[in-house]
């Protein structure tokens, strides 16, 4: 997607019909509304990820929490109240909307108001909050809740009062200035339903009155919560656009790439994953040849999918700073592993039993393209090309090699995530070596593969384990914990599904 002047907006829409196509469709714009017209084109299907971005599918129920729970841990409540009882002496009394004067107050409509005075709120009971999708749209919000209500009733008495109280609304969703998504408030009514007497006298008209000047008032006081909500909820969801750092590596920007898609269970979110080096220059390695085929998203869950492209970056940053090369001497190995000529020889004796014995050995691995990362159904390979020579362990000087090898590492990935990161732990399935130059005379090096294997598995195995301990990060989306996710492994990409 591309936003925006201060006065045009160019925007460049996904749009899945029923068979899952993906069209392109450019709008020039002064302002929302023509966006939120077109949101009726573009609904989720169970399809193919075109892009090589990241697909989170959050389900409603995970909204709903983040609504609930920004009521329950904000001051949004107090804020509300505070303001009501600050600014005014009272809805309804000598000052308020009763007062003399007022709309409804002595000389008005009722006479008999002057009897009551003073009405204040002072208590809002936590709403219950219920959502529904409204697919190509938003989301229809309702909070249900009480209002406290106390001042002096007749003949001075104290007097308090509870109303039932309905805020329906409905929310769009967009994409922000920032390129961030965002709930936009677009209808708020009230409905008001029982009111109870607590304590006091109050004459049947009086009771009366004191619902019609409720009905008029609560729009005003209780519809500022729901737009107090959608700040805190759209500071959630503006997480998704952030720096992720990845260490001496570089770092991962999350942008989304489209507006997000809205079906009756959940919102899409198609997010752009820029990988970039620590100068800052963006990666680009090449794309996978077809899209994904992304699993439909079972209900009451949260999904993201992690593309290939993520996976094969980290290497590609990996390679391309000289993390992959090592030197691997015999202070790296444990005592059981051999690192001497006298080993080696033993290994092909009648080619290197010239080799003067008892020398220690030095192993110099350079990697010199990037590794290819391979996700398949249920399973996940590195496999690294590297360049191999063994070499005299010298304390000065640089000796000329013994051996040059072209070797490929096949390293399985176990994967596992956690609340912000997908972490991988490599080991080593098989090494396979060509001679590529020799003091000696040429010879098969099949049979130095096992000694190979054992070294590279104690020594240059856990070196990347430790390098690749910066993950694959995840986009932030409403705070979901992704850390006691499923994870599938499916053609170039990884889904992780957690329970909302």
């Amino acid at each position: 997607m591309t936003l925006l002047t201060s006065q045009r907006i160019v925007v460049t829409i996904r749009i899945h019909t029923h068979q899952c196509l993906v069209h392109s469709v450019q709008l020039t714009t002064l302002g929302m509304w023509s966006l939120l017209l077109l949101w009726g084109l573009a609904a989720p299907c169970q399809g193919l990820l075109e892009t090589v971005g990241t697909l989170a599918r959050i389900d409603k129920d995970e909204l709903g929490k983040a609504i609930q729970n920004s009521l329950v841990g904000g001051p949004l409540l107090q804020n509300v109240l505070g303001s009501v009882t600050s600014v005014n002496q009272g809805l309804l009394g000598s000052r308020g909307l009763l007062g003399g004067g007022g709309l409804l107050g002595y000389g008005g409509v009722f006479g008999v108001v002057e009897e009551l005075s003073g009405l204040k709120v002072e208590e809002l009971t936590l709403p219950q909050v219920s959502l529904k999708l409204l697919p190509g749209f938003g989301v229809q919000l309702s909070l249900h809740t009480k209002v406290g209500l106390a001042g002096s009733g007749t003949l001075g008495g104290f007097l308090q009062l509870a109303a039932e109280v309905n805020v329906s609304s409905r929310v769009a969703v967009g994409i922000s200035s920032r390129g961030t998504p965002i709930l936009i408030l677009k209808r708020c009514s009230t409905l008001l339903g029982h009111i109870s007497l607590l304590s006091g006298l109050l004459p049947t008209p009086l009771l009366g009155l004191a619902e019609q000047t409720l009905f008029k008032v609560l729009p005003g006081l209780l519809c500022p919560v729901v737009d107090s909500v959608l700040s805190v909820v759209n500071e959630l969801l503006g997480a998704v656009l952030s720096l992720v750092p990845l260490g001496p590596l570089g770092s991962v920007e999350f942008t989304l790439a489209t507006l997000p898609l809205i079906s009756n269970q959940y919102i899409e979110l198609d997010i752009n994953s820029i990988v970039k080096s620590v100068a800052g220059d963006i990666i680009d390695f090449p794309k996978p040849p077809k899209p994904i085929k992304v699993p439909p998203k079972e209900d009451h869950t949260s999904q993201v999918t992690v593309p290939l492209y993520l996976f094969s970056t980290i290497f590609g940053l990996l390679q391309t700073t000289g993390a992959l090369d090592i030197d691997i001497t015999p202070e790296l190995v444990p005592s059981n592993v051999p690192m001497t000529t006298t080993d080696l020889t033993a290994l092909v004796p009648e080619v290197l039993g010239k080799l003067p014995r008892g020398q220690q050995l030095l192993l110099r691995l350079q990697v010199k393209q990037a590794p290819a990362v391979t996700l398949q159904k249920k399973k996940a390979a590195v496999s690294i090309a590297a360049n191999i020579r063994v070499l005299p362990h010298l304390p000065a000087g640089t000796p000329d090699a013994l051996l040059e090898l072209n070797g490929v590492m096949t390293l399985n990935a176990q994967l596992a995530p956690s609340a912000t990161k997908l972490h991988l732990s490599l080991s080593l399935e098989r090494l396979s070596v060509k001679l590529a130059s020799s003091f000696v005379h040429p010879f098969d090096a099949s049979h130095i593969e096992e000694w190979l294997s054992d070294v590279f598995r104690a020594a240059y195995v856990p070196k990347l384990n430790v390098d690749l301990d910066v993950g694959i990060p995840l986009p932030k989306v409403l705070n979901v914990d992704f850390g006691n996710a499923v994870l599938e492994v499916i053609e170039n990409a990884v889904v992780l599904t957690v329970a909302s």
